[in-house]
């Protein structure tokens, strides 16, 4: 049997963790989309993890005339657990800065400034003359508590400048008629304090690489009951509805023997955002006087690590208070994993059609997958449950084209929920698995107490590897905002 399109959430699902928290849709500089760790599967490139922290969903190609930055008056970061006790041992800061340049046309004699972020002329590398805004980027590495450790510049390899620019968004191609030649001069070389090995890092937009079927899930999930015999059509029967998108991205690629600990291959990560805890507005903002003063400590308002859990699991009233909460506080949350809402919810839809909720309390398969890591695969020596990706860094990662989307489930151990790759189907991963895959498999129940545990489940938006690129950072170009056409979001896919 077969779910024709997958049960995901009616109400407060936007993706991966698009606008998934009711506070963070104020904020959407400060929102995190999505979160990949996987050993890096570029030729030459497999002793190095991959990080990507996605932020700032739903972009629209056309989005101007301000487009995408980054605030300069967040933090962003990204955090690495290598010896299981819930709480950061290395964190990568970045910290944006939006420099006005203030280009300026002598229109009738007097100087004007003018109203674009580009002011004529194609634009083909970094701080080109063209941009009227330059955006930059510091990034510091943390060992140990955020607050409390060692502290150090992260430095370009060959200058050993600590100040980055990052690319202007696909504006279009007149305007940038070589993106991808573009961004890829914004890919740096660096050196990170306290790794011998030289990493790499790019941060700038990309083509949004989530892919799910949003809109008539948000129907009352409005999609096909299961099916008797599977369709194997059913997993590419419905429209990603992010499919002219973009996001911007914060990557790193990292020597694995920088990231783990002695003894212990196992690594947990998670990205945040911070914003400061007071604002003051201006009431009369200028060119010498910013629109709002930030001050207080930082306050963290965005959280991701596993894919869908605040969408899927936390429930509605703590959306909010998990954004804002630290892996190593999850106990909180135990009963969302637990005793789970969503194979309820599916049971009430499509319970007819055979779609039964597991019966097996708690839900010990689902704090293996999403609190623990699965012994044997990826959890680490000693292990203080709480949500995260863990990866298990001596896997080998599997070659683009050699990778299977549905990742351990269908015997590909390099994937998702060892760590995430690009390629991963999380959306159907993660429905079978609430419904019982890791039963059938004698993970943390047995194959009684999940009368629906062989349902291959799905949304009906296909996703592979197929969709990604082979090399670093991994995410395709950013579609442009002109020339405009559904062929060309299409031909992005």
């Amino acid at each position: 049997m077969a779910l024709g399109s997958a049960a995901l959430l009616p109400a407060a699902v936007q993706a991966s963790s698009h606008r998934e928290a009711p506070f963070v849709t104020s904020i959407p500089k400060a929102d995190a989309t999505d979160f990949y760790m996987f050993r890096s599967y570029e030729p030459g490139r497999d002793k190095f993890v991959t990080l990507l922290a996605n932020y700032v969903p739903l972009q629209d190609p056309y989005g101007g005339p301000n487009f995408f930055m980054m605030d300069p008056n967040a933090l962003y970061e990204i955090h690495v657990d290598n010896n299981g006790d819930a709480k950061e041992d290395i964190t990568f800061q970045f910290r944006f800065t939006n420099t006005n340049k203030d280009a300026q046309f002598t229109v009738g004699g007097k100087k004007v400034s003018i109203p674009l972020v580009i002011n004529g002329g194609a634009i083909a590398g970094a701080d080109a003359p063209g941009v009227n805004v330059r955006e930059t980027y510091t990034v510091n590495v943390v060992r140990g508590d955020r607050r409390g450790g060692t502290r150090g510049a992260v430095t370009n390899a060959g200058s050993g400048a600590a100040t980055f620019d990052k690319p202007i968004d696909n504006v279009g191609n007149k305007s940038i008629p070589d993106y991808a030649g573009y961004a890829a001069k914004h890919v740096y070389e660096v050196k990170i304090p306290g790794c011998e090995t030289p990493a790499r890092m790019f941060v700038g937009q990309r083509k949004d690489p989530f892919v799910v079927n949003l809109a008539e899930t948000f129907d009352l999930v409005n999609i096909k009951a299961p099916a008797v015999e599977f369709d194997a059509n059913a997993e590419r029967a419905s429209r990603d509805d992010l499919a002219d998108k973009n996001v911007t991205t914060i990557a790193l690629e990292v020597a694995a023997s920088c990231l783990t600990a002695p003894g212990d291959p196992v690594i947990g990560g998670w990205t945040t955002a911070s914003v400061r805890q007071g604002r003051l507005i201006n009431p009369a903002p200028g060119a010498a006087a910013a629109p709002s003063k930030e001050g207080g400590a930082w306050t963290q308002v965005s959280r991701l690590g596993m894919p869908l859990v605040n969408e899927v699991v936390i429930g509605l009233k703590d959306k909010d208070r998990f954004n804002h909460s630290k892996p190593s506080a999850d106990a909180q949350f135990a009963d969302y994993v637990t005793n789970p809402t969503l194979p309820m919810l599916v049971e009430t839809l499509f319970g007819n059609a055979g779609a039964k909720a597991p019966t097996n309390f708690p839900r010990n398969d689902l704090v293996a997958a999403f609190l623990t890591g699965v012994k044997g695969l990826n959890q680490p020596a000693k292990v203080t449950p709480a949500e995260m990706l863990r990866l298990n860094t001596s896997i080998a990662p599997a070659t683009k084209g050699a990778q299977k989307r549905l990742g351990v489930i269908d015997g590909d151990n390099a994937g998702f929920p060892n760590g995430r790759r690009p390629g991963d189907d999380v959306v159907d991963i993660a429905l079978r698995v609430v419904m019982g895959k890791l039963c059938t498999l004698n993970l943390g129940c047995a194959p009684a107490d999940a009368p629906a545990g062989a349902i291959r489940f799905t949304d009906g938006a296909y996703l592979d590897d197929s969709a990604f690129t082979a090399a670093f950072p991994y995410l395709k170009t950013p579609l442009s905002g002109s020339p405009q056409g559904q062929a060309q979001a299409q031909a992005r896919r």
